[in-house]
């Protein structure tokens, strides 16, 4: 949005872009920022100058940490919300073992990949192949042919177990 066609002018524009998002007031916080930052909203050039007496220290440093604090719980209220909502659909990874057969999703291959004039009548699992080596709880390494042109390491949530 802050860049012209040829994107050779970006950083003229970089200062504006920070400016905006620093200026947007959060969905969480319901504040932006700066202000959680520095318990103001900035100025934009064109405001009035207000002649105020500046308020004590120790008012504005507990103004602001109760604003930290604030913002500090609304963003784990969201976080809260936010992985109870992910946590409805997730149910537990199965446990793979090395030696395990197991069939690939074909889900997110290329239809190049497959060798497929459409991805409508493409297989939706291919394999089985075997499990080479525990990568961590949610990877594994599998033993796979040269020419299935993939990363020998997927994501659990890729596979199923080839149950013969």
């Amino acid at each position: 949005m802050y860049v012209n066609h040829r994107q050779n002018n970006w950083a003229e524009w970089l200062a504006t872009a920070e400016f905006a998002f620093h200026n947007k007031v959060h969905t969480a916080t319901k504040s932006s920022p700066f202000q959680v930052n520095y318990g103001r909203e900035p100025r934009m050039g064109f405001d009035i100058r207000k002649k105020e007496k500046n308020e004590k220290v120790e008012e504005f440093v507990k103004e602001m940490k109760e604003r930290h604090e604030e913002a500090r719980v609304a963003l784990v209220r969201s976080q809260e919300e936010m992985k109870r909502q992910a946590d409805r659909n997730r149910k537990e990874a199965e446990e793979y073992r090395v030696g395990n057969k197991v069939l690939i999703s074909t889900k997110d291959f290329l239809i190049e990949l497959m060798k497929r004039v459409t991805k409508k009548l493409m297989e939706k699992f291919i394999g089985p192949y075997v499990v080479k080596k525990i990568v961590s709880e949610n990877a594994v390494e599998l033993e796979l042919p040269a020419l299935l042109r993939i990363h020998p390491v997927v994501n659990v949530r890729r596979i199923v177990k080839y149950r013969e």
